[in-house]
């Protein structure tokens, strides 16, 4: 669903499990900051608002949404890291950089999360230009933020059903 249709901070929070023991990464990139910083703000807030310890969470930053690739694998690499969220804005401009970069993050993300088995959330954004940025950053589109750190949290509720549940 395009997201004018959808506020990014609506979501179904049913059955979501207990995340009070889990621990978060969130990747911030820098580029954009007015965005980004946005975007960790609902996505840090909506994981303690859903059980999450501050004290559970630790925040990286990398210098562009580029970096976010290496910063997770660095973080997915940790044992005492369940998740990972990263946390960029790409926006469109006059050049095609942004097809590059965000083909190149999207695919790097999902890399990191298959290779590791650890959730790692593509919670950037791509924007065409900087008013729709700031509308998905908490603006009239809701918080992909908030969105990014639910999703998180459901898909480590997913890993724990895939890997407790037996046949009988």
């Amino acid at each position: 669903m395009a997201t004018e249709l959808k506020n990014l901070s609506v979501f179904s929070t049913d059955e979501l499990p207990d995340v009070s023991h889990r621990r978060f990464a969130i990747l911030v990139s820098e580029w954009n900051t007015e965005v980004t910083e946005a975007l960790f703000d609902g996505a840090y807030k909506t994981l303690l608002q859903h059980g999450a310890k501050a004290e559970n969470i630790i925040r990286g930053n990398v210098p562009g949404s580029y970096e976010l690739t290496l910063g997770a694998q660095w973080f997915a690499q940790r044992a005492d890291i369940d998740a990972i969220i990263a946390i960029g804005c790409v926006i469109q401009g006059e050049t095609k950089h942004n097809d590059y970069i965000n083909h190149a993050v999207a695919q790097g993300l999902t890399n990191v999360s298959l290779k590791t088995g650890k959730p790692v959330i593509f919670g950037v954004l791509t924007p065409n230009n900087q008013e729709q940025a700031l509308d998905r950053a908490g603006g009239k589109h809701g918080n992909k933020g908030d969105e990014a750190a639910i999703t998180a949290i459901k898909m480590l509720g997913l890993q724990q059903q895939v890997y407790s549940f037996q046949f009988k």
